[in-house]
């Protein structure tokens, strides 16, 4: 069933690609997630801790860097601090993150959630699959002791899956193919950088489309099918998968037959083409 479904993909994306076929820019990267190599989050705890994957960027070095975290079913954390503020997105199973006093709040995949540098809290995580993707802005990504925490000026933020208030662009008539979008952080379509969540619905098959500069997208639900325009490689993304590009770009994506919902970062702004003409 799973290959027929990629077959069909495959076959709609080329129909896409024809019809994007001026689309073509910047060189684009690709990691699937079986591609991603995995070591301890915090070494310090050895077997107990999370495992970390890079997808971008290095969360041991200076600057900004994203990477998947994955937990183990019943996973909880002591009580620790770390010395940057991280931004994160639930892609598996159902993830708690709060101060240590707080009952659990399981946020489930497609869930946003910030952790305000020097703030004390503990996290856990529930199901076999339990993923998240972390980024921060600098480095490094340390995991510090209760007695070191501090003051931040940041806020925590947590936005459930059930919460999120999804929009279209308002010039455009209601369509069964036509994407959503969900602003998280930042100026998403302004000269700044900015997170939004981007729905992707079953059979749509069209471009997102970088205005220019750095762009990064990681999928959260579904199994999109990815092309770079120009090129002959097709690649089925499973949650947790990355693609990326530098300046003007197109990624061409099919969603197959299930919704697919993606997390794009973007330092100038971005817009979603559809293949499909608007009902």
């Amino acid at each position: 069933m799973k290959k027929t479904v990629s077959i069909l993909a495959a076959v709609a994306l080329v129909a896409g690609f024809l019809l994007l076929k001026n689309q073509i820019g910047a060189p684009v990267k690709v990691v699937l997630t079986s591609e991603v190599n995995w070591e301890q989050l915090n070494p310090a705890r050895g077997d107990k801790s999370p495992k970390a994957g890079a997808l971008w960027g290095d969360r041991a070095g200076s600057g900004a860097s994203g990477f998947l975290v994955k937990f183990a079913d019943g996973f909880k954390s002591p009580p620790h601090i770390h010395n940057v503020t991280y931004r994160a997105v639930v892609i598996g199973g159902a993830i708690h993150n709060n101060a240590p006093d707080a009952g659990k709040t399981w946020m489930p995949p497609g869930s946003f959630w910030t952790q305000p540098a020097g703030g004390v809290h503990v996290t856990a995580a529930k199901g076999d699959n339990a993923l998240a993707y972390i980024e921060i802005e600098e480095g490094p990504y340390l995991v510090l002791p209760v007695a070191e925490a501090f003051h931040s000026e940041d806020k925590p933020v947590y936005l459930d899956a059930s919460s999120i208030a999804w929009v279209t662009q308002p010039q455009v008539t209601a369509s069964a193919y036509w994407p959503r979008t969900a602003a998280l952080w930042g100026y998403p379509q302004g000269n700044q950088p900015g997170g939004t969540l981007v729905s992707l619905p079953a059979g749509f098959t069209g471009a997102i489309r970088s205005r220019g500069s750095t762009f990064r997208a990681v999928v959260i639900r579904g199994r999109p099918v990815h092309q770079a325009p120009g090129k002959n490689e097709i690649k089925t993304m499973e949650p947790g998968s990355y693609f990326s590009s530098e300046g003007k770009s197109a990624h061409l994506i099919s969603s197959g037959v299930e919704e697919c919902i993606i997390y794009v970062r973007a330092e100038r702004g971005f817009s979603i083409i559809s293949a499909q003409p608007v009902e």
